[in-house]
């Protein structure tokens, strides 16, 4: 049971973007989850992804494209993993044409008792 387990995590990417990722969108989310779980050294069956495409985005009064994403965390949120993954969210946006520097990756490292999961908190 992952409650037992004190190393369980809970990973999680969302990200908003202006772009419509079209039929890439399955195979994007899927590579994102991988890169989390690498990135941030936990098992991919912990890892969740949530994509929002197609969202209204205005960045420096351009709607030109763009990507807001945040990740959350029970541990693993440091400066190394953060630049890796920023890194590699920010090469699977380039393939929909969002530049870097319309990319904001926002990291969330959260406390046991503030994630519930399975009726329960991490913290129990």
């Amino acid at each position: 049971h992952i409650l037992a387990d004190p190393d369980a995590t809970d990973p999680t990417l969302w990200v908003q973007t202006n772009v419509d990722m079209g039929d890439k969108k399955k195979a994007f989310m899927q590579a994102a989850s991988k890169a989390v779980a690498s990135c941030l050294g936990k098992p991919e069956s912990y890892v969740a992804i949530c994509v929002q495409d197609k969202q209204d985005i205005i960045w420096g009064g351009s709607d030109a494209p763009a990507a807001l994403c945040k990740v959350i965390s029970l541990g693993s949120i440091n400066l190394e993993n953060n630049k890796a993954l920023t890194v590699e969210v920010s090469k699977l946006l380039a393939d929909f044409g969002v530049p870097q520097n319309r990319i904001y990756v926002n990291f969330f490292d959260m406390e046991r008792q503030n994630i519930g999961y399975d009726g329960k908190t991490f913290a129990g």
